[in-house]
């Protein structure tokens, strides 16, 4: 295992085991989700819950954005603990793609960590059971768009450039525009290629 990935673990595990900053994050937790609901998502936020989601979570209900089957907070991850997007999110072998974890990744570090937590618990079960978490995607793009992460990776785009500031939300949601039209509009303030096959791929 890298170091850093070792060191971001024993640092998750000296955060969780200390009850006073436990019962912190509770009551940071519960000033959030008590916020009003007149904080509501950009317009453009049409991201819709299947009919399939579970029933929605109390502290998730007012939130923008799909409910997920598992609480996830990436304020809690990826803010307050500074968990960097890759420690979650590895790059596949190609670098193009980034993965989604599973469970079974989770649980390294639940295993000792908030495992009273509800969420926590149905983690433990996906894990067990083997079986993929059925997140529902917030961000995705047709088929006949060809994204890369390494090629804009390498250029310095950082990950909030395409899907907003997620190290201060507690719930994703759709807020920025990924429609060609905004991508390309990225592309030119940029000075990137907008030829159609920079994301389009033509010869099949």
């Amino acid at each position: 295992m890298d170091a850093w990935r070792m060191f971001a673990l024993l640092a998750l595990m000296a955060f969780w085991t200390q009850p006073a900053l436990r019962t912190s994050r509770i009551s940071t937790e519960s000033v959030q989700t008590s916020a009003p609901a007149s904080a509501a998502a950009p317009a453009q936020n049409s991201a819709q819950t299947p009919s399939s989601t579970p029933t929605q979570n109390p502290t998730q209900a007012h939130l923008p954005g799909p409910v997920q089957p598992i609480p996830f907070s990436h304020k809690q991850h990826a803010g307050m603990l500074k968990l960097p997007c890759e420690f979650c999110h590895v790059p596949s072998r190609s670098g193009e793609t980034l993965s989604i974890p599973r469970a079974t990744f989770c649980m390294q570090c639940h295993q000792t960590m908030a495992t009273n937590d509800p969420g926590v618990q149905k983690l433990a079960n996906y894990a067990q059971s083997n079986n993929p978490i059925p997140w529902v995607r917030v961000y995705e793009l047709p088929s006949f768009v060809s994204f890369s992460h390494k090629t804009h990776l390498a250029q310095g785009i950082p990950c909030q450039q395409c899907h907003g500031p997620v190290a201060d939300r507690v719930q994703l949601f759709k807020e920025t525009d990924i429609s060609m039209a905004g991508c390309v509009n990225c592309h030119r303030e940029k000075k990137a290629n907008i030829e159609c096959n920079t994301c389009h791929i033509l010869d099949q």
